[in-house]
């Protein structure tokens, strides 16, 4: 809104009279007048002056039930230049919460439409505005501050429906015990919300137990305290208070509450015992978890550590901690049990004293008495207890070579109730040792023998048990430690051997060993010595403590010579043992092996020894050329031809020799089949016995070292096969299948599908070989291909055919 500066003294004037038409008119509602604060506006040319309207707040009373209400009127000085339209703009008009101040638009007045709620909304911002008919902003907008008057219309509140808390017994008057709290809605600026608490009942529980006035309040912190004395946990368990809240300082709007006072207990009583005495038994030789319960009385709260006791026995009473006591944390009771088994026959009767206290100390102002304590007699009940060893293991040494029969040590068991005893061997794997079943001498039953597996660092272990006459029974451990001692004497080894002749003696003598079942100290070192006068031919040479080197002292001739050698453990006393060695002195070759006989013939001259030798290789081989001649003139008598021209297949080339087929199996006496091919070409094993011929396997193995077969029985006869030659293709073809029925249901020949291979067994067949096998008849007269359906061992025939 700018004007120029010669109109001020006219609005001046003119604000004047608007200030007192409003104060006339609006003095009963409270509204209040708007002041004209101008200021420079610095600007070009012409001086101006720059004046905004500013309206301080307007305070509203909330719950006013006068609404609609006229709040405040503005107006703009543009009204002396046209029409202006007045808006308002924020919270309670367009803005959350809506609908709560409206504007007349014509001439300015603010109104509330509704009551007003400090308690929602303490005060509202809001904006007017001054317009043209057109919308054009005349002047900048004007803020308008509503704030709302508070009315004392809520009541205080409690923080807490009821509010506990707690005191120990006997506490001193001004003990602080708790605080209380409440709030109040409306301005804590005014008396509206200014809080007075007091207390305006007492009630003890349980009811009536005191009856003078126990606790007071600052009326204006809530904080509660003790007022008197008296306080005595095991009189009254509390107080319930009735409490007030006012407004205004107490005197206006009010609330009640609760409080709950709870009396603590301190720990002012000591448990005693009720009884005093106490009788209980047990049974020797057990361990009881429970043998029996003390009680104990204490009148602090129960439940809690000031009710709880702890017991103790007296360690002069149990001087073994035989007996130990624990607290039921349910019943406050004291149990004792058995911790260690008790003996009938040392101690028959057992008095303990007890005693009693609590888990805390006792209060200062509990009364200083000396701890309760009891007595329990416990009884011993006598029962029968079995014998057990004083010693267990039982360790006995002793030497590997006791014999049978040889007492080695006394075991002895105690028995309590003095009954007599039976004593046995428990367990003694190698059958050792046995005892005598009245006095428990342990001896020797069968010798030791310290490479018995049951022998471990030469510990062999056994068990003895001990039974006394009421049946009870106990075992012990058998240790004994086996002494090793000499045995065995020491066996030479080798027992034969050979040497070179002409050489250093030194360097290809016969090394000697020896080896002693015993063990160190008992075996090595050895000593090897000759025995008898051999020293002028042979010596020992010492090469170690195991090993010794026999050697010849002079050139001794190529044969067998016998040598005795003494060997002697180290052993206390040493054992020895003579033995003869065999030595062979020979030719050797530079490696320092021995020549063959014939070698050795060549090179030295001929002995006795060689002329045997040549005696037996001539005999060896005369008896080969037998064997041979025999051989070849049993072939010749049995060989026989396939005529030409005739049957189904024919040989006609007898170049290849190295599929040649012999045929050895004759049955008829030399005849011989002129229609076709001889049948044999299938092995039968029929003719295997009587047959001078051997089958051979692709390893070369005879037939009869084949495998037998494992589906049917061995040593079964064999069934007969089928003998009718064949006369044309589909004969042979059933023969066969019919033969292949019965090879397979015969139990003494290998499996159908063992290789059968013929070994080549020299020329001179009248047959063809199978490669030159032809039929009599041309290729375009025969069709073999029922060669196909004779299964996979005709398919290398078939192939051969096909490919022709």
């Amino acid at each position: 809104m700018e004007v120029w500066t010669l109109m001020v003294c006219v609005l001046t004037a003119l604000f004047h009279q608007v200030w007192s038409s409003a104060e006339h008119h609006y003095g009963e509602a409270e509204l209040h007048p708007w002041a004209l604060f101008p200021w420079r506006n610095q600007g070009r040319g012409l001086a101006r002056m720059k004046r905004d309207w500013i309206i301080p707040p307007i305070r509203v009373l909330e719950n006013s039930k006068q609404v609609p209400e006229d709040l405040v009127q503005i107006k703009s000085d543009k009204i002396f230049l046209g029409e202006v339209i007045y808006k308002l703009e924020g919270p309670g008009v367009d803005q959350e919460p809506k609908n709560l101040f409206e504007i007349d638009d014509k001439i300015g007045v603010i109104r509330s439409k509704q009551p007003l709620d400090r308690e929602k909304h303490s005060s509202f911002t809001l904006k007017a505005f001054a317009l043209s008919p057109s919308g054009e902003r005349l002047e900048n907008p004007t803020t308008i501050e509503i704030v709302v008057l508070d009315q004392n219309d809520n009541k205080p509140i409690f923080t807490r429906r009821q509010f506990v808390g707690s005191v120990s017994e006997f506490a001193v008057p001004g003990t602080s015990v708790m605080s209380v709290s409440a709030t109040d809605a409306d301005d804590p600026m005014t008396d509206n919300a200014a809080l007075s608490y007091s207390i305006i009942g007492q009630e003890s529980i349980p009811a009536n137990a005191v009856t003078k006035t126990m606790f007071g309040i600052n009326n204006e912190t809530g904080t509660i305290y003790t007022r008197d004395v008296g306080l005595d946990r095991e009189v009254v368990k509390g107080f319930r208070l009735k409490l007030q809240v006012a407004d205004m300082g107490g005197m206006g709007l009010t609330t009640e509450g609760e409080a709950i006072i709870n009396v603590s207990d301190i720990n002012n009583h000591a448990p005693l015992f009720s009884p005093a005495s106490y009788n209980m038994t047990a049974e020797e030789n057990k361990s009881y978890l429970e043998i029996g319960r003390v009680n104990v009385t204490d009148r602090d709260d129960r439940g809690t550590r000031n009710w709880e006791a702890k017991y103790s026995i007296l360690p002069s009473n149990d001087p073994k901690r035989s007996f130990a006591i624990t607290t039921d944390p349910a019943t406050n009771q004291g149990v004792i049990s058995v911790v260690k088994p008790l003996d009938y026959e040392t101690q028959k009767e057992h008095l303990l004293l007890l005693t009693v206290e609590n888990v805390i100390p006792l209060s200062s102002k509990a009364l200083k008495l000396q701890p309760s304590t009891a007595t329990v007699v416990v009884t011993v009940v006598n029962k029968n207890e079995g014998p057990y060893f004083r010693e267990d293991p039982i360790v006995i040494k002793a030497p590997e070579s006791l014999l049978p029969g040889t007492p080695l040590t006394r075991i002895t068991a105690f028995d309590p109730d003095n009954s007599e005893l039976s004593y046995e061997i428990f367990r003694d794997p190698e059958g050792w040792l046995e005892v005598d079943r009245n006095t428990g001498d342990i001896s020797v039953k069968r010798a030791f023998n310290m490479r018995s597996p049951h022998v471990e660092d030469n510990s062999y272990s056994a068990a003895v048990r001990v039974t006394d006459a009421g049946g009870l029974s106990s075992t012990a451990t058998v240790k004994v430690v086996l002494e090793e001692t000499n045995d065995f004497p020491p066996m030479l080894h080798p027992s034969s051997g050979s040497i070179c002749r002409g050489v250093s003696s030194s360097r290809y003598g016969l090394f000697l060993t020896a080896v002693d079942e015993d063990r160190h100290p008992h075996a090595a070192p050895f000593i090897f010595e000759l025995v008898f006068d051999q020293s002028a031919n042979w010596t020992v040479v010492k090469v170690n403590d195991t090993h010794a080197s026999l050697q010849p002292t002079v050139e001794l001739e190529a044969g067998e010579y016998a040598v005795r050698v003494a060997v002697s453990d180290s052993g206390s006393p040493p054992m020895s043992a003579n033995s003869q060695v065999n030595v062979t002195v020979c030719l050797c070759d530079s490696y320092g092996d021995c020549k063959s006989e014939a070698g050795a013939v060549l090179g030295s001259s001929v002995g006795i020894s060689f002329i045997a030798v040549i005696i037996i290789i001539a005999c060896a081989a005369i008896l080969l050329l037998l064997l041979l001649l025999s051989v070849t003139l049993a072939a010749c008598g049995r060989r026989h031809h396939m005529k030409k021209g005739t049957g189904l297949l024919v040989g006609d080339s007898e170049d290849d020799v190295r599929d040649n087929i012999l045929n050895y199996d004759e049955q008829g006496g030399g005849e011989e089949d002129e229609n076709a091919f001889n049948i044999d070409l299938f092995w039968n094993p029929h003719d295997a016995p009587s047959s001078p011929r051997s089958y051979y396997t692709g390893t070369g193995v005879p037939r009869s070292k084949q495998p037998l077969r494992r589906d049917a029985p061995h040593n079964l006869p064999s069934p007969i096969y089928p003998r009718r030659p064949p006369a044309n293709p589909t004969d042979i073809e059933d023969y066969i299948n019919d033969g292949l029925v019965v090879a397979d249901t015969d139990p003494n020949v290998p499996p159908y599908d063992t290789a059968l291979i013929y070994d080549y067994e020299g020329d001179g067949s009248v047959a063809g070989s199978l490669s030159s096998i032809a039929s009599g008849s041309s290729d375009e007269d025969q069709d073999y291909d029922y060669l196909n359906d004779w299964g996979p061992r005709f398919q290398k025939l078939a192939n051969l055919f096909d490919s022709h």
